[in-house]
């Protein structure tokens, strides 16, 4: 015999969605990329007559300590905009992840793990949480590998574009499985290239005009700097952004399934954008249960 009891149907479980961000948050981040970009793309602004190459050799530390206030300052606005504890301790937790996972490769032809933690943390978090969590990782791992030098202002701002660019990919409620994982791979190797052009940009104004044919000359045309450019990317640091689109993409493709569920499970869990409440006070519901944020009980 059968029962003819109904089981009752199981409740949808909510989707992950990305952390929201606000007016001022969204205003700072567009503040420090527009100040970031005119950081890594003045000498091609600057003209034979400008000035700004007498001071090249001060240019680095400016830009050094302007940048890192600024970040500072994303960080604090996005914290502002109601990141709780649960947010900042998986901050924590992943910027530690990528923090470990960059020198497993570090020196050997642009091995480097950490770059697809950082777009699949994007892409289920969101640009905002995304901007932040690319700058601090890079933070933690100079200080892990003693990489901390003029040009980590210029890796926390690469990295930070890096992961909030996943946070803007399309279709984060319809696109899944393969289609989803094929996306992201493609974005992380267009992505690699992109961070080791932008940090070839930090260095390459300043090397000696004298010493290098593709090194940059303040008396030269514009065109005829963005040629060295090019020359200067091909020659000193194709192979080593290759291999870092290479690793993102086989990473992204080999274990993205896995890592993308367990990060949109914890995001669900953690409910970031659920505040917790109480119903009533003691002397009024005595019996009454309260209510909390899903699978939480106080």
């Amino acid at each position: 015999m059968t029962s003819s009891r109904a089981r009752p149907a199981s409740r949808p479980q909510p989707q992950a969605r990305p952390i929201r961000l606000g007016p001022r948050s969204v205003a700072a981040l567009v503040l420090v990329g527009a100040l970031g970009l005119a950081a890594l793309t003045w000498p091609f602004f600057s003209g034979p007559t400008s000035q700004v190459g007498a001071h090249a050799k001060d240019a680095p530390w400016l830009f050094a300590g302007l940048l890192v206030l600024l970040v500072g300052v994303v960080a604090a606005t996005i914290s502002e905009s109601g990141l709780g504890p649960k947010a900042v301790a998986m901050l924590g937790v992943l910027a530690a992840t990528g923090a470990a996972l960059r020198p497993i490769g570090a020196g050997t032809a642009g091995i480097e793990p950490m770059f697809f933690l950082m777009v699949l943390s994007g892409r289920v978090l969101g640009p905002g949480f995304g901007f932040v969590l690319g700058s601090v990782t890079m933070f933690a791992s100079a200080l892990l590998t003693g990489g901390v030098g003029p040009w980590m202002p210029f890796q926390m701002l690469s990295m930070g574009w890096f992961t909030m660019g996943a946070g803007l990919l399309p279709g984060p409620d319809r696109l899944r499985g393969r289609g989803e994982l094929a996306m992201l791979a493609a974005y992380g190797f267009v992505a690699a290239f992109a961070y080791g052009t932008f940090m070839n940009l930090a260095g390459w104004p300043f090397m000696d005009a004298l010493s290098s044919n593709v090194a940059f000359d303040a008396h030269d045309a514009v065109h005829t700097n963005l040629a060295r450019f090019i020359a200067y990317c091909l020659a000193t640091s194709l192979g080593w952004d290759l291999g870092r689109a290479t690793v993102t993409v086989v990473l992204t493709l080999t274990l993205g399934a896995t890592v993308l569920k367990a990060l949109r499970r914890a995001t669900r869990r953690a409910a970031f954008e659920t505040p917790v409440t109480f119903e009533g006070s003691e002397g009024d519901h005595a019996g009454a249960a309260p209510v909390t944020s899903p699978g939480r009980t106080l």
